[in-house]
C-alpha cells in the first residue's frame, strides 16, 4: 500500500505543477516540447518525430493581454492558453499543434500568428462527417500532411517504424487507461474524485512510455487489495473538462466518486480501441471515425444521452453531473438533448457551470451540497 500512495503521489504532484513536470521529462528523456491543444490532437506523430507532446489545457491565470484577441464570451480555456502564450509560459515549445472543433479554436489558430508570433503553430481540420467513407479518406491526407508539416519542423523524415512504433505506444496507454477507469471505481477512497482526475491529467506532462508503466503499476496494486466499502453517491461525470480542482474538492468534501466519466479531457481520449488494419496513420483516422457520443464530433442521431444511461447502469451510478465549461457551445448545444434522455431515464442529474478563473465556489458548494442531500 506504500507503493501504491507512492505511485499515486507522484501523478498527482505532476499535474499539479505542469511546468516543473514538463520541464523535468523534457530533462529526462531530451525531447522538445510541442503543445497540444484539445481535442483529438494526433499525438501519436508528434511522439514519433521524436517530440514530447504536452497537453494544452489552460489553467487559472489574470486574464490581462488575451482580451486583445478572443472576447469575454470565448471558451476560458483558449483565453488562459493565449495569455499564457502572450506572458511567455509557452516560448519553450518548439510549436503548438491547434484542432479547429468550434469557433474558438477556428479563431485562435489564426490569433495565435500574431499573439505568439515567437511559437509556430499547425493547424488541424477535422472533417465534418467522418463517418463517410470521403471523410475518413480526408482524414487520413489531414494526418499526412501534419506529418509532412513535423518533419519541416523536425529537418528528417518520420519513419513508418517510428510510427508504428509509436502508435504502439500510445495504444499500450489507452489499454492502461481504460483498465485503470475500470478498476479504481472499487476504490472510491483511495482515489477520490479529486485523486482520480490529477492521475488521468499527469499524462499531459510526461512521454507516455513511462506514464503507462506507472499506471500499470497503480492497477496491479489495487487488484491486489479488496474492494473498497463506500457509503457515499457514485455519480458519472460528463463535460469538457472536470476543472478547476476547488470543483473536485467539494466533490470529495460531500463524499461524491465519480465512478465513470465521458470527459473531453479524461474518457474520450482512450475509451476507443484502434481497429486493427492498415498503417498507424490509417488506424488514427479509424479511432476518430469510430468515437460515438462525443459533442465536438457530427452524429447524425446523437447517442451521448443513451452512452451515459449505459453508463450509469454499468457502473451502478446513482446520477449524472454535467460540468459545463461557460461559453463551451458545442457541449452547451447537446445538453438540452441529454437532459431531456436523461430525465426520461428517471436518472437524477445536476448541472454546474464552471470557468477556468473562477474566485468563488460557495454556489457550486450549495448546489453540490443540496443534490447530495437529496441523492443520501
Amino acid at each position: 500500500m506504500s507503493e501504491l500512495k507512492t505511485l499515486i503521489s507522484q501523478l498527482e504532484n505532476i499535474a499539479l505543477n505542469p511546468g516543473k513536470s514538463v520541464a523535468k521529462s523534457v530533462k529526462d528523456t531530451g525531447k522538445e516540447p510541442i503543445g497540444c491543444f484539445p481535442i483529438y490532437t494526433p499525438e501519436e506523430i508528434v511522439y514519433a518525430a521524436g517530440y514530447l507532446p504536452v497537453g494544452m489545457w489552460g489553467g487559472k491565470t489574470e486574464i490581462k493581454q488575451a482580451d486583445k484577441y478572443l472576447q469575454s464570451f470565448c471558451c476560458s480555456i483558449m483565453r488562459s492558453n493565449i495569455e499564457y502564450g502572450m506572458k511567455g509560459t509557452y516560448d519553450g515549445l518548439k510549436a503548438v499543434i491547434i484542432p479547429t472543433f468550434c469557433d474558438t479554436l477556428k479563431c485562435v489558430c489564426e490569433n495565435w500568428k500574431t499573439a505568439v508570433p515567437q511559437v509556430p503553430v499547425i493547424t488541424v481540420v477535422y472533417p465534418q462527417n467522418r463517418l463517410l467513407d470521403a471523410g475518413y479518406q480526408y482524414l487520413v491526407t489531414e494526418f499526412n500532411r501534419i506529418k509532412d508539416e513535423i518533419e519541416k519542423l523536425k529537418g528528417e523524415k518520420i519513419s513508418s517504424k517510428n510510427m508504428e512504433k509509436s502508435f504502439s505506444i500510445y495504444e499500450n496507454y489507452r489499454e492502461a487507461m481504460r483498465s485503470f477507469v475500470k478498476v479504481v471505481k472499487d476504490y472510491p477512497i483511495t482515489i477520490n474524485t479529486r485523486t482520480r482526475h490529477l492521475i488521468i491529467k499527469a499524462a499531459y506532462f510526461m512521454d507516455k512510455k513511462d506514464y503507462t508503466d506507472i499506471i500499470i503499476q497503480i492497477v496491479n496494486e489495487l487488484k491486489n487489495s479488496s474492494a473498497e466499502n463506500f457509503n457515499g453517491i457514485r455519480v458519472v461525470a460528463t463535460g469538457l473538462i472536470g476543472e478547476p480542482v476547488e470543483l473536485l474538492n467539494i466533490f470529495v468534501e460531500n463524499n461524491i466518486a465519480v465512478v465513470a466519466d465521458d470527459f473531453a479531457q479524461e474518457s474520450r481520449q482512450f475509451r476507443v480501441q484502434a481497429r486493427n488494419k492498415g498503417t498507424a496513420i490509417e488506424k488514427m483516422a479509424y479511432r476518430i471515425v469510430d468515437q460515438k457520443g462525443c459533442t465536438f464530433l457530427y452524429e447524425e442521431v446523437k447517442t451521448k444521452g443513451q452512452m451515459l444511461i449505459d453508463m450509469v447502469k454499468e457502473s451502478k451510478a446513482q446520477a449524472v453531473v454535467v460540468v459545463m465549461m461557460k461559453f463551451c457551445d458545442p457541449e452547451e448545444f447537446d445538453y438540452p438533448i441529454i437532459k431531456e434522455e436523461i430525465e426520461k431515464a428517471d436518472i437524477p442529474m445536476l448541472y454546474i457551470e464552471t470557468d477556468m478563473q473562477m474566485d468563488s465556489y460557495e454556489q457550486i458548494r450549495t448546489r453540490v451540497q443540496s443534490f447530495a442531500e437529496m441523492l443520501g
